[in-house]
């Protein structure tokens, strides 16, 4: 059963960090929801404030997911149609087989959405486009960070309690 209960949460530990940069995942609850789960095997004991703890970095950094694009955006200058064009893009550049599409797709997503929604001129759109981006990838690699801290903290338990759990 442990060992069950090991993988499954190693499993949203991995979808996790997945999350942290696909904007559809919400990764870092999911890596905490890992975490969970692993203090669920019932031969580990519970330590509330390992997950109290890292369950309030969780929430903190999901509502900073959404509140540093938009300061990015706003700080240079953007509007909601810049940053909407920002998510768009990245899922283009998902998608799209192209090199770098992951870090291109936001930029021109944003501009676009400046140039063809907000009727922005040229070097305002392209600096409001800069802007969304540059929040974009500050969100992401905040939560890719903490999901790796995550992901350490998930190993590290595993392994101090290994001799209890396999």
């Amino acid at each position: 059963m442990d060992l069950l209960i090991v993988i499954l949460g190693f499993i949203l530990m991995l979808i996790g960090i997945a999350g942290s940069i696909l904007p559809v995942i919400p990764g870092t609850p999911i890596s905490w929801a890992g975490l969970i789960v692993l203090y669920l095997a019932p031969s580990l004991p519970f330590n509330w404030p390992f997950i109290i703890s890292t369950g309030v970095i969780a929430i903190g950094i999901y509502i900073m997911d959404y509140i540093i694009p938009a300061m990015g955006t706003k700080r240079f200058g953007g509007s909601k149609a810049g940053a909407w064009g920002a998510v768009i893009g990245l899922f283009v550049g998902i998608i799209a087989p192209i090199p770098f599409g992951i870090i291109i797709g936001p930029f021109l997503g944003a501009l676009i959405g400046e140039l063809l929604v907000n009727k922005t001129e040229g070097p305002q759109a392209v600096k409001a486009a800069f802007g969304s981006f540059v929040g974009f990838l500050a969100s992401t690699f905040i939560k890719f960070f903490a999901t790796l801290v995550f992901l350490g903290l998930y190993i590290w338990k595993v392994w101090t309690h290994s001799e209890l759990l396999f």
